[in-house]
């Protein structure tokens, strides 16, 4: 019996539940990889070898080697261990937000000071707010995985 996930309907948003965890397992672990300078240097040295030394699947290893950030949480990654990429590569935990949501650093910082997206349309999908994945930069193909 499947579980009932009701908040499978809120835009622009991937709860990282069990089934998500399973699913980026290897993912994360990658990702928790780099925290050690050695592990970093190999990566930077040779991103596809070192990404290929990890079960992942192969729509994984596209997605970091894209720094498609939106994609890997579709693919079971979580934030906190997908952070460590963007450190690997230098950004900030708000550079990367940005470019998840199609915004510049600036713009960003700017939306969260202002108090983040309005809920307005933004409640369930198929509304018309500015977090709904026809909105998003990565579109409605956002919302596979």
């Amino acid at each position: 019996m499947a579980l009932s996930k009701p908040y499978l309907d809120v835009p622009g948003t991937t709860i990282f539940d069990a089934e998500q965890s399973r699913k980026g397992y290897h993912l994360n672990q990658f990702c928790m990889s780099l925290m050690r300078a050695e592990n970093r240097a190999r990566f930077k040295a040779g991103e596809r070898a070192y990404l290929d030394e990890w079960p992942m699947t192969e729509e994984q290893k596209q997605a970091v080697l894209a720094r498609d950030l939106n994609r890997c949480i579709a693919l079971g990654g979580n934030i906190y261990f997908l952070a460590k990429i963007g450190a690997t590569d230098g950004k900030s935990f708000q550079q990367m937000a940005g470019s998840m949501t199609g915004m510049t650093e600036e713009e960003y910082r700017d939306m969260m000071i202002a108090g983040g997206r309005s809920i307005a349309g933004n409640r369930f999908v198929g509304e018309d707010g500015d977090a709904q994945a026809h909105r998003q930069p990565q579109g409605a193909a956002g919302r596979k995985g």
